[in-house]
């Protein structure tokens, strides 16, 4: 016999609420306010605002400092037609498809995929000292690789026994990819740590029954599993390579501007050369480049493999 059930009360007003957890569009407003509101101090106002200062001839000093005035896109072709923002930018390319695309994706999926199925003590360790790499201040950890690289009484020209070989200077390129690497490699270990988990082991059995090999099963099983993770990953660490100021701390954009990325750029235009106005301009070109980026990333993620 079927149970009679009653419909749901209605509302004062007459009006059902359209949402699944009945607060109505002004209850659930006013519970995103605040999220909105430290979203439009911390990162729209601060956007526009740059947006705006590229377009003035804003100084630090004298007195472009005191009264700016419009001059349109005059700085954004002054940056476009500098040859060390293009110098930049192609070193930025550099630093994140060697360090983010390849360095931490690789190391970060190897690492997850060797400490797959293990447990007990050794796994611990090996996660905690990735994580502490990560974990640890930025200054602190270029200070312990400037002792590591230094080319006087460096810890790795000790082990290699190259005494005065300047890593720094004679590859700082490599050096910041290594060490960026070495220090953003947790978040993608832990990462495809959660989305090897969620891959259905009976699907891996059945594979190496069918006598695939290991490439194979990653090929075939793994890899079209955690599709989505592979890509948002790619999508995060992308962004925040392409944003680092940290190689600032090891090389200062030397010697000569070989490893001078695009936030180094903008700190020496910006900040050393006391041209803000430039400087904004070029962060806003930056600011453009990461969202075609991301979109990118984004159209990868909503299209069928």
């Amino acid at each position: 016999m079927a149970l009679a059930t009653s419909p749901p009360e209605a509302p004062a007003n007459g009006r059902y609420s359209s949402d699944a957890a009945g607060l109505g569009r002004l209850r659930a407003g006013a519970f995103l306010a605040p999220a909105l509101v430290l979203i439009a101090i911390f990162l729209v106002f601060p956007a526009l605002w740059v947006i705006y200062l590229g377009l003035t001839n804003y100084r630090l000093t004298g007195l472009a400092a005191r009264h700016p005035q419009l001059v349109g896109l005059g700085n954004f072709g002054k940056a476009l037609a500098d040859g060390s923002f293009w110098s930049s930018t192609w070193l930025t390319v550099q630093f994140v498809l060697g360090s983010a695309v390849i360095g931490q994706v690789v190391l970060g999926f190897t690492i997850a995929w060797l400490l797959r199925d293990r447990t007990g003590p050794l796994k611990r360790i090996v996660e905690g000292l990735v994580i502490l790499a990560w974990i640890l201040p930025s200054a602190v950890v270029s200070f312990l690789w400037v002792a590591l690289l230094d080319r006087d009484g460096g810890t790795l020209n000790l082990l290699l026994h190259t005494p005065g070989f300047g890593w720094l200077l004679d590859h700082p390129m490599l050096s910041i990819v290594v060490f960026n690497t070495w220090r953003g490699t947790a978040f993608s270990m832990m990462l495809y740590g959660a989305a090897l988990g969620n891959v259905p082991p009976s699907h891996l059995e059945s594979a190496r029954l069918a006598g695939a090999s290991s490439w194979q099963q990653l090929r075939d099983v793994v890899f079209p599993h955690i599709r989505g993770h592979i890509l948002t990953n790619l999508l995060l660490i992308s962004l925040w390579t392409f944003n680092d100021f940290t190689p600032f701390m090891l090389t200062a954009g030397g010697p000569d501007g070989k490893s001078e990325v695009l936030a180094v750029h903008v700190y020496k235009v910006a900040l050393q050369g006391g041209e803000l106005g430039v400087g904004a301009a070029v962060s806003t070109i930056i600011l453009l480049i990461n969202l075609v980026v991301a979109v990118f990333y984004l159209r990868l993620l909503r299209s069928k493999p």
